[in-house]
């Protein structure tokens, strides 16, 4: 079932619309359209993530939504009169914010309308060649483009195990959390102007170093460069300065989730940090999956967060489970290789800190959000060594450096490798994935 925060639509809402919303996630709908069907594909008509592609034959930028190997073309489909939509033409955009714009009802009603056309036993597309030939696209024929115009970024470190083992690393491991870690989640604010999508080059940054046997800093290219296993959440419905979103209410805020890589220069962040936290280690380019998965299509992986002792303030507080249960994995390519070796596994569930309370804090003191703005979680890590989200955990600081699979070893990326996310739910004979969030680094500048 539908959790509390998501139970009931806006004002004019009808149960029969909440049952045709909890339908969609019926384990046993499928589709005719065969890849669908296939238990480790990510893009299940449970799924149905949306996202902005052009093709081979069409190089306009529309809104499109994936399922099996394909893609649906929902402006062609709303121009063919097949899909509603409250507010005309806002597929035939190079970006989803306007139809986010909407709300939570209209994301809903295209939800359902998609799940019952592409329903095994719905005829409309299925038998129509026609009509299927101008709205399904193969995705193996398609571009994949940023999904979100993005006015704000913001990025937490919201897991504990991550926390404590940078903290443990750097400082004494007895105090390897900061007194204000456990009373609310801490973030910062990150450059927008450099998120970029799945299959992006990234650059190795260049910056100040201070080497150990030196006094002064020196410039260069960085050279422990990493990668940070997050995920991400895109604002649905903003708030108006000065209005703080409660911690009940977060989740009614939030249009979907991606994947995410906070690629980070580790040794520039170690200079730079101390007095007002990372800059320029950052800024350089944070990769995002070019799917969002509805928060809609994740409820039936809800699960309960880890007990927060001591127990948040009382505007961090939510009753009910806000956890979900994502499988979430990395894997690295070096340069020439045929294959990549998988480095980490882990999942969301362990994170400390909810989205929800994420948001929640964000906005107390006032702080206004946008539609399409994006919060990052927080590198992603869990308790056992093969589930830390970043290679600076993995390989303790390049002290123990990792051997992978194929031959060779890493303590931090080096050039031309190709670093992979991938993020799945797997429900009972079907997947809710997210896709890849891949980069390959670039040498840096001269």
């Amino acid at each position: 079932m539908l959790a509390r925060s998501q139970e009931t639509f806006q004002p004019g809402a009808t149960m029969n619309a909440l049952s045709d919303l909890q339908a969609t996630l019926d384990p046993s709908r499928k589709s005719w359209i065969e890849s669908a069907n296939e238990s480790t594909n990510d893009f299940s008509i449970q799924n149905l993530p949306f996202g902005i592609f052009s093709d081979r034959n069409n190089a306009t930028r529309r809104v499109g939504v994936a399922i099996g190997d394909a893609i649906v073309d929902l402006a062609a489909l709303e121009a063919a009169g097949v899909l509603n939509v409250s507010k005309e033409g806002v597929f035939a955009r190079d970006t989803l914010n306007d139809f986010i714009s909407l709300g939570r009802d209209a994301w809903r009603s295209v939800r359902i309308q998609l799940s019952s056309l592409l329903a095994r036993d719905t005829a409309t597309l299925r038998d129509d060649a026609a009509l299927r030939s101008k709205v399904l696209v193969r995705q193996a024929d398609a571009q994949l483009h940023l999904p979100v115009q993005i006015p704000g970024y913001t990025d937490f470190y919201s897991s504990k195990e991550h926390a404590t083992n940078v903290g443990s690393m750097f400082r004494d491991p007895k105090n390897a959390l900061l007194p204000n870690w456990s009373e609310m989640p801490i973030g910062y604010n990150g450059r927008a102007s450099s998120v970029v999508v799945s299959g992006t080059p990234v650059r190795r940054p260049n910056g100040q170093l201070k080497l150990p046997d030196q006094e002064r800093p020196v410039f260069g290219a960085c050279r422990k460069l990493d990668i940070e296993l997050e995920t991400g959440f895109v604002i649905g419905r903003g708030n108006a300065l000065g209005e703080p979103i409660a911690c009940a209410d977060a989740e009614a805020h939030i249009f979907g989730m991606v994947l995410l890589n906070d690629w980070s220069a580790r040794d520039i962040q170690q200079w730079e940090y101390v007095p007002l936290g990372p800059f320029n280690a950052k800024t350089f380019a944070t990769t995002i999956s070019p799917w969002i998965v509805t928060l809609d299509a994740l409820e039936p992986f809800r699960v309960a967060q880890p007990v927060q002792e001591p127990q948040p303030l009382a505007y961090l507080r939510h009753d009910g489970e806000h956890a979900f249960d994502i499988s979430l994995e990395v894997k690295l390519r070096p340069q020439q290789a045929k294959q990549a070796s998988t480095i980490a596994r882990t999942n969301f569930k362990y994170m400390y800190w909810t989205m929800a309370q994420q948001l929640a804090h964000h906005t107390v003191s006032g702080c206004n959000t946008r539609v399409g703005d994006l919060m990052g979680s927080g590198t992603i890590s869990g308790p056992a060594e093969d589930s830390f989200g970043s290679l600076l955990e993995l390989t303790w600081n390049a002290k123990k450096p990792l051997a992978l699979e194929h031959g060779g070893t890493r303590a931090f990326i080096e050039d031309g490798d190709e670093l992979i996310l991938a993020g799945w739910c797997q429900g009972d004979g079907y997947r809710v994935g997210f896709g890849t969030c891949v980069g390959e680094i670039l040498p840096a500048l001269r």
